[in-house]
């Protein structure tokens, strides 16, 4: 059996060569919090799913991964662009990866926007790990 090789391709995407279990759809993260950032991120790859990291909506659509994209993790309120505009501008550019908003400001407006525009969930900050392990279940397989 071959030892499972961990290397880094980026600065931001973890490979793990030759571990069959390990997934090959990508969770795209967004969230201008670092340290929410990094948690999420830790979090889904503890389920063994590859990931990419952003700090903001504006470096999300611009780093040329929208296509790669399997699955959305993002916060709602960010400086500049939210994730919710991010998420029409994905739309409008035909991107439409099954989405999980997170937020600490659950207002039911905003909920009902996301949800209105095709969001698979809002879930409220803290990250429940069950619940984001539940949705991931949900949009990936």
């Amino acid at each position: 059996m071959c030892p499972i090789a961990y290397r880094l391709r980026s600065s931001r995407v973890l490979v793990f060569d030759g571990d069959p279990l390990y997934s090959e759809q990508i969770v795209s993260i967004v969230d201008d919090d670092e340290s929410i950032r990094h948690a999420t991120d830790s979090l889904v790859r503890s389920f063994r799913r590859r990931t990419f990291v952003f700090a903001s909506a504006e470096e999300f659509l611009q780093s040329g991964k929208l296509a790669e994209t399997s699955c959305l993790i993002s916060d709602i309120m960010m400086p500049g662009m939210s994730g919710i505009e991010m998420h029409e501008r994905m739309l409008a550019l035909g991107y439409a990866p099954p989405t999980i908003f997170i937020t600490a400001f659950p207002a039911a407006d905003l909920k009902a926007k996301a949800m209105a525009n095709g969001a698979l969930a809002v879930l409220e900050k803290p990250i429940d790990a069950d619940a984001i392990a539940h949705w991931l279940g949900v949009a990936m397989g």
